[in-house]
């Protein structure tokens, strides 16, 4: 069986390539999961992508499985325990921001009836697909990135800067980013 053509991000590791060929890039709907991503982006920041996803189901016990409800009504003392989980990057501008970013989150949905909605009315509903032969050429931001994070600054989210949302624009399936010569990039 011959392996497929792939972006040369994952390397080798199966963990990254499982998240490369299942999730990053395809169009994602799910409100809770949008919510959880762009979490996980925010902590990502400063680090590797594959950090987090080592640590993925441990930020979902850390956060009641991203409940949007709970989160938004978490106390300081609960946003303090999670400083001394050892599973999760402990920072805590990062760790309060979760509640702060649940909050502006359940705003948007009450305004716009889904955070799907809003987010995906910047690509008028259907994925940008670039075409990029090199991994080295994608951008770490884009114009559009840095609208999307102006706007979401304004509507109170936190750790959500130009990068972070590109990646996150990335990882949602907002864009195609995959290379042209990766399999998944037609998908």
């Amino acid at each position: 069986m011959t392996t497929p053509t792939r972006c040369t991000w994952p390397g080798n590791d199966p963990l990254y390539i499982a998240y490369h060929d299942q999730e990053w890039g395809k169009p994602l709907h799910d409100d809770q999961q949008l919510f959880e991503l762009l979490v996980l982006e925010g902590f990502q920041s400063g680090l590797s992508w594959i950090t987090i996803l080592r640590k993925r189901e441990n930020f979902r016990e850390a956060f009641a499985q991203f409940n949007l409800t709970i989160l938004s009504n978490w106390s300081d003392a609960e946003l303090s325990n999670c400083l001394q989980n050892p599973g999760i990057i402990r920072n805590r501008l990062k760790i309060e921001a979760v509640r702060t970013n649940a909050r502006a989150f359940i705003q948007i949905q009450e305004k716009f009836g889904s955070f799907d909605r809003f987010i995906w009315d910047y690509v008028e509903q259907h994925p940008i697909t670039n075409q990029f032969t090199e991994h080295k050429d994608l951008p770490a931001q884009t114009d559009l990135s840095v609208r999307i994070s102006k706007d979401l600054k304004k509507l109170g989210f936190k750790f959500v800067g130009p990068t972070i949302c590109y990646s996150f624009m990335q990882a949602a399936g907002l864009v195609n980013d995959h290379i042209t010569s990766c399999y998944c990039y037609k998908k």
